[in-house]
């Protein structure tokens, strides 16, 4: 196992303990509002963001805190602030969950509309088709979305002028408690591509790997000015829709397949990664997401001066 290997597993493990802390926060009524958690997704978020490079654009969905941890040069302490809504967030706050941005790594920010961001993939693509920049723009989206009309018209306007896009259909399986099996007589959503005469690839979402070979010949090839492409990552989501999800539309041995894939075990395991090392790791990115201790109070003079 190469360095390299091991600081993606890491990321992962990272992006998995900063959910599951931001989870318990809410539970203990500390995070207002409401959360989209992506956890059994991980590798779909570190895989897309370490097949691109420094410089490229994100453009996110409400279901990104992976992928705002994974792009480059993210801070987990300006992440979790923006969840507590403090002034030291990425948006000072004013984001929380769902608008995370980072604009000065070009993370251009998640969105609360389902779509939201594929309207405006077209207009960051042809920004830098005019600056004739190699740079390219990932956006992220559901299986959901990909139903909308936005898809259909940012993927066809981006093939008319041959952007340089790689579209990320994130298929976690539901979209809030739809199936994509009852809203889509396909098998796979990649095959939407054809109809505006660019690429499409369907990957599993859940082997790193596979991600990040997939989405380098996306950016590969809208580097050469020959995109856009639409990469479809087969995955699934652990938790709920959001955190009023009673998840009566699935039982729970689905769950249980799904979580037997888990992207981290698995990635871990094609290292040949001991379990003594993974827990290590694991520990290792739970103390990252431990606040330290208060430094104690100096005890009081027990002499007063007269």
């Amino acid at each position: 196992m190469n360095s390299t290997d091991e600081s993606l597993l890491y990321k992962m493990m990272l992006i998995r303990t900063f959910e599951e802390k931001a989870e318990e926060l809410f539970m203990l009524g500390k995070v207002h509002g409401t959360m989209h958690l992506s956890i059994g997704q991980e590798a779909t978020a570190v895989g897309v963001a370490s097949a691109l490079k420094e410089g490229d654009y994100l453009l996110n969905t409400h279901r990104g805190h992976g992928h705002c941890l994974a792009w480059f040069g993210s801070d987990v302490n300006a992440m979790m602030a923006e969840f507590m809504g403090k002034e030291t967030g990425y948006c000072r706050g004013r984001g929380g969950s769902m608008h995370i941005a980072n604009v000065s790594a070009n993370n251009l920010g998640a969105n609360g509309i389902v779509g939201g961001g594929l309207p405006l993939a077209i207009g960051v693509g042809l920004s830098i088709q005019m600056r004739k920049t190699d740079q390219v723009c990932a956006v992220i989206f559901g299986d959901g979305a990909s139903n909308e009309g936005a898809f259909h018209e940012s993927l066809n306007m981006a093939s008319i002028w041959n952007l340089p896009v790689v579209y990320v259909c994130e298929n976690n399986q539901y979209a809030m408690s739809m199936a994509i099996q009852k809203s889509a007589k396909i098998a796979d959503i990649s095959q939407r591509a054809c109809a505006y005469g660019i690429e499409g690839v369907t990957v599993d979402g859940n082997d790193l790997p596979a991600v990040q070979t997939a989405i380098a010949n996306a950016a590969a090839k809208c580097r050469a000015g020959q995109g856009p492409v639409l990469v479809e990552c087969k995955t699934y989501r652990w938790r709920g829709h959001s955190k009023s999800d009673r998840q009566a539309y699935r039982t729970r041995d689905e769950v249980s397949a799904w979580q037997q894939r888990d992207p981290i075990r698995r990635l871990a395991s094609g290292l040949g990664m001991r379990e003594a090392d993974v827990e290590a790791m694991r520990a290792r990115a739970r103390l990252r997401l431990t606040p330290p201790s208060p430094s104690p109070k100096p005890a009081p003079n027990p002499i007063q001066p007269a």
